[in-house]
Protein backbone atom coordinates (compact mmCIF):
# COMPACT_ATOMS: atom_id res chain seq x y z
CA UNK A 1 0.00 0.00 0.00
CA UNK A 2 1.45 3.14 -0.56
CA UNK A 3 2.21 5.89 1.82
CA UNK A 4 1.56 9.41 1.34
CA UNK A 5 4.68 11.27 3.82
CA UNK A 6 3.18 14.68 3.31
CA UNK A 7 -0.37 14.04 4.67
CA UNK A 8 -0.13 15.21 8.34
CA UNK A 9 0.13 12.30 10.83
CA UNK A 10 -2.58 11.95 13.50
CA UNK A 11 -1.48 10.83 17.22
CA UNK A 12 -2.49 7.92 19.09
CA UNK A 13 -5.38 10.46 20.78
CA UNK A 14 -6.93 11.37 17.68
CA UNK A 15 -6.53 7.81 16.63
CA UNK A 16 -8.43 6.41 19.25
CA UNK A 17 -11.33 9.16 18.83
CA UNK A 18 -11.69 7.95 15.34
CA UNK A 19 -13.01 4.43 16.87
CA UNK A 20 -16.17 3.23 15.65
CA UNK A 21 -17.56 3.92 19.30
CA UNK A 22 -16.60 7.08 19.07
CA UNK A 23 -17.80 8.17 15.73
CA UNK A 24 -21.35 6.94 16.77
CA UNK A 25 -21.01 8.93 20.02
CA UNK A 26 -20.63 12.02 18.20
CA UNK A 27 -23.04 11.16 15.40
CA UNK A 28 -25.97 11.15 18.09
CA UNK A 29 -24.41 14.11 19.79
CA UNK A 30 -24.90 16.27 16.96
CA UNK A 31 -28.33 17.98 17.08
CA UNK A 32 -30.65 18.28 13.57
CA UNK A 33 -29.40 17.86 10.02
CA UNK A 34 -30.70 21.59 9.55
CA UNK A 35 -28.20 24.01 8.15
CA UNK A 36 -28.45 27.54 8.87
CA UNK A 37 -29.54 29.61 5.87
CA UNK A 38 -29.86 33.78 5.96
CA UNK A 39 -33.25 33.32 4.21
CA UNK A 40 -32.44 36.84 2.70
CA UNK A 41 -29.88 35.46 0.61
CA UNK A 42 -32.42 32.60 -0.55
CA UNK A 43 -35.05 35.08 -1.59
CA UNK A 44 -32.87 36.89 -3.97
CA UNK A 45 -33.04 34.10 -6.82
CA UNK A 46 -36.47 33.98 -6.59
CA UNK A 47 -39.12 35.89 -9.00
CA UNK A 48 -42.50 36.41 -7.33
CA UNK A 49 -45.35 36.06 -9.49
CA UNK A 50 -46.95 39.10 -11.16
CA UNK A 51 -43.86 40.70 -11.11
CA UNK A 52 -43.58 43.29 -13.61
CA UNK A 53 -42.10 41.68 -16.77
CA UNK A 54 -43.31 44.74 -19.30
CA UNK A 55 -40.16 45.15 -20.38
CA UNK A 56 -39.43 41.66 -21.57
CA UNK A 57 -39.67 40.20 -24.29
CA UNK A 58 -40.00 36.84 -25.88
CA UNK A 59 -39.83 35.12 -29.64
CA UNK A 60 -40.92 31.81 -30.23
CA UNK A 61 -40.67 30.54 -33.78
CA UNK A 62 -44.02 28.58 -33.91
CA UNK A 63 -44.35 25.77 -36.59
CA UNK A 64 -47.23 24.59 -38.16
CA UNK A 65 -48.38 21.09 -37.79
CA UNK A 66 -46.76 18.49 -39.60
CA UNK A 67 -48.02 15.65 -41.64
CA UNK A 68 -46.96 12.96 -38.92
CA UNK A 69 -48.71 14.80 -36.13
CA UNK A 70 -52.30 15.26 -34.76
CA UNK A 71 -54.14 17.75 -32.27
CA UNK A 72 -55.84 15.64 -29.37
CA UNK A 73 -59.80 16.81 -29.08
CA UNK A 74 -59.32 16.81 -25.35
CA UNK A 75 -56.35 18.44 -24.16
CA UNK A 76 -55.46 20.65 -27.40
CA UNK A 77 -52.32 19.54 -27.78
CA UNK A 78 -50.46 18.46 -30.95
CA UNK A 79 -48.91 15.12 -30.23
CA UNK A 80 -46.96 12.33 -33.21
CA UNK A 81 -49.14 10.07 -34.42
CA UNK A 82 -47.00 7.10 -32.21
CA UNK A 83 -49.19 9.10 -29.43
CA UNK A 84 -52.69 8.16 -30.92
CA UNK A 85 -54.40 5.98 -28.86
CA UNK A 86 -57.88 6.15 -30.60
CA UNK A 87 -60.33 8.68 -32.51
CA UNK A 88 -64.17 8.76 -31.13
CA UNK A 89 -67.04 11.00 -32.75
CA UNK A 90 -64.87 14.02 -31.89
CA UNK A 91 -61.67 13.06 -33.63
CA UNK A 92 -58.25 11.90 -32.31
CA UNK A 93 -57.31 11.31 -29.22
CA UNK A 94 -53.77 10.92 -27.50
CA UNK A 95 -52.55 7.90 -25.23
CA UNK A 96 -52.74 9.84 -21.75
CA UNK A 97 -56.24 11.24 -22.32
CA UNK A 98 -57.13 8.07 -23.44
CA UNK A 99 -56.11 6.56 -19.91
Amino acid sequence: MATDYDAPRKTEEELKEDSIEELKARRNEKSSGTVDEDETEAAEGFELPGADLSGEEFTVRVLPRQADEFTCTRCFLVHHRSQLAMTDEVGPVCSECAA
